[in-house]
């Protein structure tokens, strides 16, 4: 089994800033691409960010660019997302999500992922 432990979420303030960490255990993730997703209430699962195994390529949903940050630890198995000036919208269930690289090179999808981990609710609070 895969898991991924998670810091971060719970109740944020709308126009602060967002971080969220998972770090997945269970196996060895080498060549697995490592992001989020989230799903807002009443609303489809969507692309948040992600960052390629190996460093030097990431991606980021619309909703969030501009705003967002991903970063990875490749030897820790860890990806942590950095969110500034939250807002009303940005309130969800986060997913930390795997992909193998041989799914794909471009922005991840859903159907490509290997692995979810637990969501973990934010709520932005006005």
């Amino acid at each position: 089994d895969v898991s991924c432990r998670r810091r971060g979420g719970g109740l944020v303030p709308v126009g602060s800033s967002l971080r969220l960490s998972c770090a997945a255990s269970g196996r060895t993730f080498s060549n697995y691409d490592m992001g989020w997703f989230r799903q807002a209430p009443g609303k489809d699962r969507e692309f948040v960010g992600a960052a390629r195994w190996g460093g030097g390529t990431t991606w980021y949903g619309d909703s969030v660019k501009g705003r967002s940050t991903i970063a990875r630890d490749d030897a820790k198995n860890t990806v942590i997302l950095q969110t500034n000036n939250v807002k009303d919208e940005d309130t969800a269930v986060y997913y930390c999500a795997l992909r193998h690289v041989i799914r794909g090179s471009q922005l991840p999808v859903e159907e490509q992922i290997d692995y979810w981990g637990q969501g973990t609710l934010v709520t932005v609070s006005s």
